[in-house]
């Protein structure tokens, strides 16, 4: 198998697996594992298949990227991460989106910061990630990798509506009202939509740790130490 087959490949079994185990798989096996084995091999598939991802993009040989990216593309490629970021660190608390107790008291909330924004915060941060890497750095290896990312993020979301409406009902029903699929499409006041400063630096902070990263673990300077 070709490097390039063997990364579609690769970004193929991590999305469908993703999928499978997430919605048509998930009750039977958890009914015949229990819920934790399940979560071991979800998660044992999970990192197998990333990791063949990442095996398979790297065996590719270097390439330049299919057309040229140009300069105003990479400050906003960096102003879109930082957003994400802070989309990214605002999800993980409140989030009736997450399998944890109290979802539907959360439903229950007005929708407020990151929530008020979109009801996938975290989903979309990663959609966000792949639709930035494409847009900066479109080698062939890039864009498949990053496309999965996209894929299986708004894919999700979308997978996520269903299940939670079959799981919680007119509670569920009530949140996609109030909120929106689509960042700042939903019927939110902008007012609503600021997220507080603690999850701004948190946000902030995980854009700079990220984006240094890209230096020694890539060799590309990317955010605001290109400008350095």
């Amino acid at each position: 198998m070709s490097p390039l087959a063997s990364l579609i490949a690769a970004s193929t079994a991590f999305v469908g697996s993703h999928f499978l185990l997430s919605h048509p798989l998930r009750a039977p096996l958890v009914a015949r594992m229990g819920e934790r084995p399940f979560q071991g091999l979800y998660s044992a598939i999970a990192l197998a298949s990333f990791a063949w991802i990442v095996v398979a993009a790297r065996a590719l040989p270097a390439e330049a990227p299919l057309w040229v990216t140009p300069d105003w593309v990479w400050p906003a490629g960096a102003v879109v991460m930082l957003f994400a970021s802070v989309l990214l660190a605002g999800s993980f608390a409140g989030n009736p989106a997450l399998p944890a107790p109290g979802a539907a008291a959360a439903a229950a909330q007005p929708p407020r910061g990151v929530f008020a924004i979109t009801r996938h915060p975290m989903m979309w941060s990663f959609a966000l990630w792949g639709l930035v890497h494409i847009a900066v750095w479109p080698t062939r290896a890039v864009i498949m990798v990053a496309a999965a990312i996209v894929v299986l993020a708004l894919g999700g979301a979308a997978g996520q509506d269903a299940k939670k409406a079959r799981l919680m009902g007119a509670d569920w029903q009530s949140w996609i009202r109030r909120t929106g699929f689509v960042p700042f499409a939903g019927p939110s006041p902008a007012a609503a939509m600021w997220p507080g400063w603690r999850i701004v630096a948190i946000g902030v902070a995980i854009w700079l740790a990220a984006t240094w990263a890209h230096l020694p673990l890539g060799g590309m300077a990317v955010g605001v130490w290109r400008s350095l």
